[in-house]
């Protein structure tokens, strides 16, 4: 509300609020914030801003502070622009002659003179030089003055820079740069000019003179981090920040393990019953049928028999959870439940999970449920399993089966007990002494408590007061509750609780690892904090067929791991049985899982867990699926033509075959003779007998025909100057990297290794000159052995004879 009048009056910054006071002819400049109900009558407040309520009048004062009430327009200490009679002049925009702006800084009276409007302008006088002469001089000296003047200005800032700045600068750099810094594989620019006590300018600059154009914020590798160091004198050391945030495990006595219960999932198709089992065990529990039940739900829960024993279930059905934790690196579960209903048989679900329990390797126990019903047909169910390897044991196999009805509770008790067999069969133990360790299943955050956590005890045994790091954030063990909802202070192996003491919600399946103290879980929450903002940052897509050769190391059988989605069986299985014969000795194709229909999220969420490649054929990845992807970076590649899946695929082998190395001789050198110098070390003076020798080239020294050393030069000089070859009969000094023991009379080869490329089809001409040069060997074998007995029987007759 701007309720008040104003007439007149120049006002040039936004009110605010009310401003009911009248402004009459005023000028005023400043904001008005709330309540502005004082009057301002021909004054002049320019200066400040009017905050809360300014109820004072101004009448032709000049207010120049704020909240001033001055009605006099007197304000010490310095004199201000007095008011005088109001309106005599209209110098100011909008005015009406009922105010101005008015007053003198030197009259008391606020009194000043009248302004000429349009008068004739008083004459001004010149003294001008009496001849040319004296005019030219005058121009001249102005003009040398000029000169003068600017020479100085332009000479000075240079001077000033050689003479200060620049040994300013030369001294920062030499004292105050590290000779090492410590940085992991990828490091900001910003982050680089603060370990090297830079400003980032200054590292621009030097890339700029590299070539490369980069700002503040960009990220570099470690690579051209080590080359911007060098030009400073400052070496760079490549650390592993992940060998930071790993808390190494204790090493345990077998006399330390004992027992501990196994961690159960039940997985299965879309109403198969899995949710009515977990309904069914939790009615089959003693200790919940004494204490009244479970309370609340923490994501797993526990089991007692009647013989005392514990199975721990956890309480989210279904493989999509079991794999999101996988795929964090948790292996939580022991033994899986595969539930499949009797009248309906296997279905794309059933498959799935079947694969994601194979991939874990984690033994399943299959529960056939609704034996009820009418059109139950058990035997159908377990020859449908037995395709997908798991022959029940009655057959011959080693897969235990259950028939039960969860509605009914018909054979709860017996698959159970089937549980505690296979789990002696797994011989399940842990040691409780050891500091905690396990994972988190679930959290959340709670009204009243603050952030919740469901952490499952792998080892150790966990207190109330524990600090701990859960994935990258770090905390202490306030309250500790059981799946009951009640109070505990301890929890052993494979028991879940329910932990508060965290101030951020940390993920399913990050690990869980209780510290000796407060200051390092800090320490390692902050480094994972700092690993995990680095990887973020490093912009590579993962899961690429490109990238799977950098996933391997050197002399491991590579393998393309790859989901099949296809709009029909027929295809899916074409695919799969076309990439299997693409497999060779060097890298091996494993269709981790083939099924039909459009690409969804668990498909996504089995390629994050096995690192494997998405192909779909006439099929699209659903909204959820396609967003999914993008956050994790698992690449989907679409086709509609399966030779065009298997030549993409062919051309990402070839990418991934290591080449052939072949070593070529280059040249020999002989040493002539040995000099030590300080600080440099062991020099040889050669002379090159043949060929020639590179700065990066490969040595072998050779003494007495016996090869004692193969490795780098660390330098090549002609005379004192470095050199980067040297030709035969020229003479030239030269170190070994990390060998100083040459004498007098050694020689040395040099070499260089060359790279072959090789493709798919030298592969298969090799492993087919492998099979025939074995078919050789084993013939060449098989005519020595009979040759070895034709010799016996040669020499027992001979015996005979002698005999």
């Amino acid at each position: 509300n701007n309720t008040g009048s104003n007439t007149g009056g120049y006002n040039n910054q936004p009110r605010t609020y009310n401003n009911t006071g009248s402004n009459t002819g005023g000028y005023n400049n400043q904001p008005r914030t709330y309540n502005n109900t004082g009057s301002n009558t021909g004054g002049y407040n320019n200066n400040q801003p009017r905050t809360y309520n300014n109820t004072g009048s101004n009448t032709g004062g000049y207010n120049r502070d704020a909240n001033s009430t001055n009605t006099n327009g007197t304000f010490p200490p310095r004199r201000p622009y007095q008011g005088g009679a109001p309106g005599q002049q209209q110098n100011r925009p909008y005015g009406t002659g009922a105010g101005g702006y008015q007053g003198n800084r030197n009259d008391p009276a606020g009194n000043r003179g009248p302004i000429n409007r349009g008068g004739p302008k008083p004459e001004t006088t010149t003294t001008s030089p009496t001849n040319d002469k004296d005019r030219s001089r005058k121009k001249i000296n102005q003009k040398k003055d000029i000169g003068k003047n600017k020479s100085y200005i332009e000479n000075r800032p240079n001077d000033f820079e050689k003479n200060f700045v620049y040994r300013k600068k030369e001294k920062i750099l030499v004292n105050s740069i590290p000779e090492t810094i410590d940085i992991i594989d990828v490091i900001t620019i910003s982050d680089l000019a603060k370990k090297m006590n830079l400003k980032a300018s200054i590292i621009i600059s030097k890339l700029m003179e590299l070539g490369s154009m980069f700002t503040i914020n960009d990220k570099i590798d470690a690579e051209t981090a080590t080359i911007v160091a060098s030009e400073f004198n400052c070496k760079i050391n490549i650390v592993s920040l992940f060998d930071e945030t790993v808390i190494e495990e204790e090493t345990v006595e077998d006399s330390d393990l004992i027992k501990r219960p196994p961690i159960v999932t039940v997985m299965g198709h879309v109403d198969h019953g899995k949710t009515k089992l977990l309904d069914a065990i939790r009615h089959a529990d003693i200790a919940s049928s004494e204490s009244g039940g479970i309370t609340q739900h923490i994501g797993a829960y526990n089991v007692t028999m009647d013989t005392g024993e514990i199975i721990t279930f956890i309480d989210t059905p279904g493989h999509e959870a079991f794999t999101m934790m996988r795929a964090r690196g948790a292996q939580v579960t022991d033994i899986v439940i595969l539930v499949v209903a009797a009248d309906d048989g296997v279905m794309p679900q059933t498959i799935e999970a079947i694969n994601h329990a194979k991939l874990a390797n984690v033994p399943v126990i299959v529960a056939i449920n609704k034996i009820d019903k009418v059109g139950a047909n058990i035997d159908k169910i377990k020859q449908q399993l037995s395709e997908y390897a798991l022959l029940p044991e009655e057959w011959g196999g080693h897969t235990m089966y259950c028939e039960i009805s969860a509605l009914k509770k018909i054979g709860i008790k017996e698959l159970l007990e089937t549980v505690l067999l296979q789990a002696e069969v797994l011989d399940l133990k842990a040691s409780i002494k050891v500091r905690p360790i396990g994972f988190v299943i679930e959290s959340r955050i709670d009204q009243g408590r603050g952030v919740v956590a469901s952490i499952l005890v792998s080892k150790g045994i966990l207190k109330v007061g524990d600090y701990f790091v859960a994935g990258i954030y770090n905390g202490k063990v306030r309250a500790m509750y059981n799946d009951r909802g009640k109070k505990i202070k301890l929890a052993g192996p494979s028991i879940p609780v329910e932990i508060t003491g965290l101030e951020f919600v940390p993920n399913a399946g990050d690990p869980f690892n209780v510290t000796p103290n407060e200051k390092e879980s800090k320490l390692i929450s902050a480094k994972r904090k700092e690993l995990n903002k680095m990887e973020d940052a490093k912009s590579v897509k993962k899961l690429t067929l490109q990238d799977f050769m950098s996933q391997k190391k050197p002399g491991e059988m590579q393998e393309i791991k790859v989901i099949i989605k296809a709009d029909v069986q027929g295809s899916a299985e074409a695919i799969k049985d076309s990439l299997d014969k693409l497999s060779n000795s060097e890298i091996r194709l494993v269709a981790v899982h083939t099924g039909v229909g459009a690409i969804n999220e668990t498909d996504v969420m089995l390629a994050m867990a096995s690192k494997a490649i998405i192909i779909g054929f006439h099929v699209r990845p659903n909204v959820k699926a396609q967003s999914l992807a993008e956050k994790e970076r698992v690449e989907i590649k679409r086709y509609n033509i399966i030779y065009d899946v298997i030549e993409d695929i062919k051309a990402s082998m070839e990418g991934m075959i290591k080449p052939d190395l072949m070593e070529e001789l280059i040249g020999n050198i002989d040493v002539k003779q040995i000099f030590k110098i300080s600080k440099v070390g062991t020099i040889a003076g050669c002379i090159v007998t043949s060929g020639k020798v590179k700065r990066k080239s490969m040595i072998r020294l050779i003494r007495e025909d016996v090869v004692i050393f193969s490795g780098k030069l660390s330098s090549l000089m002609r005379y004192k100057d470095e050199a980067s070859e040297v030709f035969e009969g020229m003479e030239c000094g030269i170190s070994l990297e990390n060998y100083k023991d040459i004498k007098t009379g050694d020689s040395m080869e040099v070499y260089e290794i060359k790279e072959i490329s090789r493709n798919l089809l030298d592969i298969e001409k090799k492993e087919l000159q492998e099979i025939e040069d074995k078919k050789i060997a084993d013939l060449k074998e098989k005519k020595k052995k009979e040759d070895e007995e034709a010799q016996k029987i040669i020499d027992a007759e001979a015996k005979k004879l002698e005999e």
